[in-house]
């Protein structure tokens, strides 16, 4: 299964599918699952694919997600070997995909095969979720399956997400939740005119920089045992015609809040509009909502993973809730229990992204240990 794992993980590598062009990888997952009795559906929306499949229909229902989608490559003259082209050096296996997430995928697959060979009437269900849109905007992808799953009544008891968790060794990581994620689009109107003839004109850089200053130094809450405090930053402040002797009439701010449980959607937008009405600025501002906040408590779940990771890596491993947003925050809405695992993130989204080979292997196994782990009675 080991040599396995690493066959198939290659072969997704191989695929080019940049989001959100799957490009055969679900049909590759899909004809290993099948003969294990696994159901199995597609889900499209808007041009994506997503695959749900579901072997037995009793309770307790483990599910493994992961996507087949990988940001595009880069400058491919910057690559050392073909990004689409699996090679190993130095022990290490090169390519788009090798860490976030197609080991992950390949190994979640094999995992489950070897599972279900060993225990053929294991108790409860497995599921799985691969989608070729978490890369992208994610507005077809996992969330589709979820709200296909919410109608029908068909919850998850727990869900084991692929992501590249670990930071320097595998199995020292998961992630037990995500901060959540708004983002704003402000326009601060002002009047243009000449810089020679400041009092006909109303420069709307000028006015927001006391609000500005304000919300930087904002302590917008505390965090909490799980979460560090929520931040706030500007991804984008343009302006200005790009004349040098014109003030301009509008000032654009994107900004973006990662947020943890001890705020709210509402608090954060209610105090943002408070301090930018305090400084009587015109303005327009749209908000995007990408993501809520969720956190699995130490429990089943958590346990169940960190006593896999010990036994095939004698890591005690660590919870986390760092990063950015993740499908995580799709399947939370009706799963209680989520947690991320994977390999070292250390190249994910670079140039020569890749994982170690000796990796895969033990998170083949860390990943039939979960599932022996909450579906084998003791």
């Amino acid at each position: 299964m080991a040599n396995d794992t690493f066959d198939l993980a290659c072969r997704l590598i191989e695929r080019r599918s940049v989001t959100p062009n799957d490009a055969g990888c679900l049909d590759l997952l899909e004809t290993r699952l099948v003969p294990l009795g696994f159901r199995c559906e597609r889900v499209s929306a808007n041009g994506v694919d997503n695959l749900w499949g579901r072997r037995g229909d009793k309770a307790p229902l483990l599910i493994f997600a992961g996507h087949t989608d990988v940001v595009p490559t880069g400058p491919v003259e910057n690559w050392k070997s073909d990004p689409f082209t699996p090679t190993i050096r130095d022990g290490v296996l090169y390519g788009r995909g090798a860490s976030d997430m197609k080991t992950s995928c390949a190994a979640i697959v094999t995992a489950i095969e070897a599972f279900v060979a060993a225990h053929p009437r294991h108790a409860g269900s497995i599921g799985v979720i691969f989608t070729s849109d978490e890369e992208g905007p994610a507005i077809d992808g996992t969330v589709k399956v979820v709200e296909m799953l919410r109608d029908r009544g068909e919850r998850p008891d727990y869900c084991v997400v692929g992501e590249p968790t670990c930071v320097s060794n595998l199995g020292d990581t998961i992630k037990n939740g995500r901060r959540g994620s708004l983002s704003g689009n402000l326009v601060v109107k002002g009047i243009q005119g000449h810089v020679a003839y400041p009092h006909l004109s109303r420069n709307p850089v000028h006015e927001f920089g006391p609000a500005l200053a304000e919300l930087a130094q904002v302590k917008w809450d505390d965090g909490n045992e799980f979460f560090p405090p929520t931040t706030w930053q500007i991804s984008n402040f343009n302006a200005g015609t790009g004349a040098g002797n014109v003030v301009p009439g509008e000032a654009h701010v994107k900004f973006n809040f990662r947020f943890s449980t001890a705020s709210t959607l509402e608090s954060l937008q209610t105090r943002v509009v408070g301090i930018l009405d305090k400084h009587k600025l015109q303005y327009d501002l749209e908000w995007r909502y990408d993501g809520r906040p969720f956190v699995t408590k130490p429990g089943d779940l958590v346990d169940a993973v960190g006593r896999a990771i010990k036994s095939v890596t004698g890591i005690e491993t660590k919870l986390s809730t760092t990063g950015g947003t993740s499908d995580g925050r799709f399947i939370a809405d009706i799963c209680p229990q989520v947690i991320e695992f994977g390999p070292p993130n250390g190249t994910i989204h670079k140039i020569d992204e890749c994982i170690a080979v000796a990796d895969i292997e033990p998170l083949h196994r860390i990943y039939q240990q979960i599932l022996v782990n909450l579906l084998v009675k003791a």
